[in-house]
Formats: structure tokens, sequence, C-alpha cells
């Protein structure tokens, strides 16, 4: 974790002293503002996850928080760096007598740091896209009931679209897909989620 945050702080700080271009503000992305210029922002979402593996078809509430810096490098364009936090909620299923059933509970959560791009297509309808490294904490049980807990560092990936209602505020619909490396034997190994999406910008 430590690893991840360095090198995000590495990537923002070489974004913050890329220099503005003389160009003229414009285009569809940010269009008030000249290509070169930035902006911190900050995103949400709460949506439906879903577990791989689980052995039952139980989609909890999923959310997930992260903030970023984002430049503008073309009329249409912008592209950043964030950091944030997922949670793909807990799913549950009973096992065992009826009449003294055993609760079995998975769940995943985590720490993402990776890249992020967005481009304005028409009017203030986007795409964007986010990738890279995500350290995951997950706990789960065996056929034994086995409780264990397991952790790691791995990826994810995500990609959506939405409104720009203005230059500050936008609201989207987003799919993410979360790599997580835990044993077999323990139910979770990748989760993903579609999710209302918004963001703020600065």
């Amino acid at each position: 974790m430590k690893k991840m945050i360095a090198a995000f702080a590495l990537a923002t700080a070489g974004f913050i002293t890329l220099p503005a271009t003389a160009q003229t503000a414009g285009g569809n992305y940010q269009p008030s503002q000249p290509v070169g210029s930035s902006n911190w922002f900050i995103r949400g979402g709460v949506g439906e996850g879903h577990m791989a593996d689980a052995p039952y078809g139980n989609h909890p509430t999923s959310y997930d928080l992260s903030g970023g810096y984002r430049v503008k490098v073309g009329p249409d364009l912008g592209f950043g760096v964030e950091l944030g936090y997922n949670h793909m909620g807990t799913t549950q299923w009973k096992v065992g007598n009826p009449s003294a059933p055993f609760t079995k509970r998975q769940d995943m959560h985590g720490w993402t740091a990776g890249f992020n791009g967005r481009i304005n297509l028409w009017q203030g309808l986007y795409w964007s896209g986010r990738a890279g490294a995500y350290a995951w904490e997950a706990h789960g049980y065996n056929d034994q009931l086995d409780r264990k807990h397991q952790s790691g560092t791995s990826w994810y990936v995500g990609t959506g679209v939405g409104y720009d209602f203005n230059e500050r505020f936008s609201l989207g619909l987003a799919y993410d897909y979360y790599k997580a490396d835990m044993s077999r034997d323990y139910g979770v190994r990748s989760t993903d989620s579609l999710s209302l999406s918004a963001e703020y910008r600065f």
C-alpha cells in the first residue's frame, strides 16, 4: 500500500508541474478552460455488486469513493490520476441443518490507485475509463465452514458513460471490475459492480 501511495504522489506531482499551453479555451471537455489546465475531483458511486465464485446468486449493494487530479490534454480529452476505496458489500447464505442453519458470509473491500481518462463526445455526453492497482482484503468460508482472511495486491479496470450538467458536476453509469487472487476454496476471486456515479470537479 505504501508503494501505491508513493507512486500516486509522484504521478500527481508530474501532472501538477505540466505547463499550460497557449491554446485558447474550447472543445467539449471543460470548454471554458484551455488545454493544459487542470482540476481536482471527487467521485462516488453506489450500485449492485457481484462476487465471482460465490455458490449463491447474491448481489449486495456496493459503493466506492475516489479523488484525484485530471489535466485537460486535448479539446475533448482529460487524463489524470486517482486514489480511492471500494467495498463490494457482504453476501451471506445458510447451510447445514435447516432447523439450525449456519450462516456463511463473504465480503471484499480495498484501496485503488491508478489512472483515469475522460472523453467528452458531444454537448456534455462523456465516456470514461479507469485502471490501476488494487490492494484488497476479503473474508470467506470453505466447505468445512472454516473462515479465512486473505489480502493481496492485484488490479482493477472500469468504464462508464454519463452527462456533464456543467463544468463542475456530472452523473453517469459505471461498470468496474476488481481482480482478487483469493484461494478457490474460500470463494471470492474477483468482483464487479454496476453503479450510478457522481463526480464533482474543483
